[in-house]
């Protein structure tokens, strides 16, 4: 199986030795990673030509697409972050900013409606729930249904070794719980996409077809008449 991490920090501190402890339930996969910001330095400006001209045409999209093409490929998506004043890292932030284009008004792809993804967070004290639901909510309007969160609450100290031996092993046990769920998952099979994903998905459809009628169609409405989508066909259905 392929697993690509998104790591929201360079840092090789606490996020990271959690990702590790994580992904050694999955001592065979093919694991390709990504650190932020160097795989990603630029921030989204807001000049709207990925929504208006397509993809291609972002400024930075020689790193945005070959994060986006690993993303496609991958059966797992994990995403770290610390928290960073309750939210994920200005790094990961700017990553997914550049994915906007592919939330379910504009150009979502078909390949994330069947996978599964997992989220990382932690934090000193409070945040790292917050930290997590940044995260979650791109992945969910990618399409993705079948997302893992752990929160890892230190209360101690920002360095690993330094953590009690107790507290070490709580935040061990917890993540081993969420990776040997995930571990067990047959990822031949694409993953169930969620009723309130249908929900959107359905709700993001009418809107097209509306703009259709309009006369008004763009670069979104043409993705979504190509896809068929307009019509009976549907990501989720191969």
């Amino acid at each position: 199986m392929k697993i690509t991490v998104v790591n929201g920090t360079e840092k090789h501190g606490v996020t990271r030795r959690l990702k590790d402890i994580f992904l050694e339930r999955f001592p065979s996969a093919d694991i390709t990673e990504y650190d932020l910001p160097k795989d990603c330095p630029s921030f989204c400006v807001g000049c709207t030509s990925c929504f208006m001209n397509g993809e291609n045409t972002c400024k930075d999209s020689v790193y945005v697409n070959a994060i986006e093409k690993s993303l496609l490929d991958a059966d797992l998506i994990v995403m770290t972050s610390p928290a960073y004043v309750m939210h994920a890292t200005g790094a990961l932030k700017a990553l997914l900013d550049h994915l906007a284009y592919r939330w379910m008004p504009h150009r979502p792809a078909p390949e994330m409606f069947r996978k599964r993804a997992v989220v990382i967070t932690q934090c000193l004290g409070a945040g790292a729930k917050s930290a997590a639901k940044d995260i979650k909510q791109s992945l969910s309007w990618w399409g993705i249904s079948k997302i893992g969160v752990f929160n890892g609450a230190l209360m101690n100290d920002v360095l690993w070794n330094k953590l009690p031996e107790k507290r070490r092993k709580k935040l061990t046990g917890k993540l081993n719980g969420l990776a040997a769920r995930f571990a067990k998952i047959n990822y031949k099979k694409p993953a169930r996409t969620a009723f309130n994903t249908k929900v959107k998905f359905n709700l993001c459809r009418l809107i097209q077809k509306k703009v259709r009628k309009n006369g008004v169609a763009g670069l979104d409405n043409e993705y979504w008449e190509q896809h068929g989508w307009l019509g009976k066909r549907r990501p989720w259905k191969r």
